[in-house]
């Protein structure tokens, strides 16, 4: 893996994506694909109404872009690099498919007008079958998990596919629960990407290296356009293709756990929507004065875009750990 190969899979995909912001978004808005603003949100966010959605396609576009291009224009490559390889094709499978399942829920509930989009129980079969696929490929390769800050690992044997379909899951929700604020989602994955790339690297996978800078890059060009204010919004096909990006890089690298310390800004997303849930279920009050946990804040008077910065910053932060706790699992 070359400087040039790696830079030229982050540049293809960050100019990709910025070319297709100036096209793409007048023909969003022009077919009236505007994002809908629920009522009982935070009362700011109203002004937002009718904002283009599904701008995900530009960020999915430049990856594949870059997956394609960028080992042709960095030629020559490091000698003996296999760069197209079955890693590689999982991973843009996985970014594919889950990114087509939320793209039709936005496709339901934006176009058709049917608020709910797909049922809950046809996202999780979908998602299922895809995570399952991913974990029997992975599966035939290796059961090990890496413990992170070690060289431990250990085997889950046949339970290592199921394992996989929880990783693929809560990764892909748990993303797309964080897209809730002008750029905190793309920022946020912008960091997580760059930190997967650092791991893909240290751990011998030249070809997730590769992708994983591609999917950054594509997360920064779409900033661009998505930063405060908004000229478009990714969508759940955006949000969700790069959950299973993450959660794909995370199990081809047998680093599911790292992922949790990468992914902590997600990871903490998540949890506040759980105990907001369970904690009104089970008491009949809320913890939090909205989840997930970044309207807690926004209800709590700090501006959005303070809240995005906190939170960025929060990513960054897990990120570096990430890295640090990579330098000892080895290869």
């Amino acid at each position: 893996m070359t400087p040039g190969l790696m830079a030229a899979s982050f540049l293809t995909s960050l100019v990709v994506t910025m070319l297709l912001g100036p096209i793409v978004i007048p023909v969003l808005r022009r077919l009236k694909f505007g994002q809908t603003i629920r009522a009982e949100g935070p009362q700011t966010h109203r002004k937002k109404q009718g904002t283009p959605t599904m701008g995900g396609i530009m960020f999915v576009a430049g990856t594949v872009a870059a997956v394609v291009l960028a080992p042709l224009i960095a030629r020559p490559v490091a000698a003996g690099a296999r760069l197209w390889d079955w890693e590689l094709l999982l991973a843009m499978v996985m970014t594919l498919g889950v990114g087509l399942i939320g793209f039709a829920d936005d496709y339901i509930k934006v176009v058709l007008k049917r608020s709910l989009g797909l049922r809950a129980r046809e996202k999780l079969v979908a998602q299922t079958l895809l995570a399952l696929a991913l974990g029997l490929f992975a599966y035939a390769q290796g059961s090990l998990v890496r413990v992170p800050f070690t060289g431990w690992t250990f085997d889950l044997h046949a339970f290592y596919p199921a394992f996989v379909v929880l990783v693929v899951l809560s990764a892909s929700n748990a993303v797309n629960l964080t897209d809730g604020l002008d750029g905190l989602c793309a920022g946020a994955s912008l960091l997580s990407f760059l930190a997967y790339a650092g791991v893909a690297y240290i751990l011998g996978h030249p070809s997730l290296v590769m992708f994983s800078l591609a999917v950054a890059g594509g997360a920064l060009g779409f900033l661009r356009f998505n930063r405060h204010p908004a000229q478009v919004f990714m969508g759940d096909g955006g949000s969700m293709s790069l959950g299973g990006a993450l959660a794909s890089v995370a199990v081809l690298t047998h680093t599911e756990l790292l992922l949790v310390i990468i992914g902590g800004l997600y990871v903490l997303e998540a949890l506040s929507d759980i105990i907001q849930v369970a904690s009104f279920r089970l008491l009949g009050r809320r913890v939090f004065r909205m989840a997930p946990l970044h309207h807690h804040f926004e209800l709590a008077g700090w501006p959005e875009e303070k809240v995005v910065r906190r939170f960025w910053l929060t990513a960054a932060v897990f990120s570096a750990i990430g890295i640090w706790a990579v330098g000892g699992m080895g290869r």
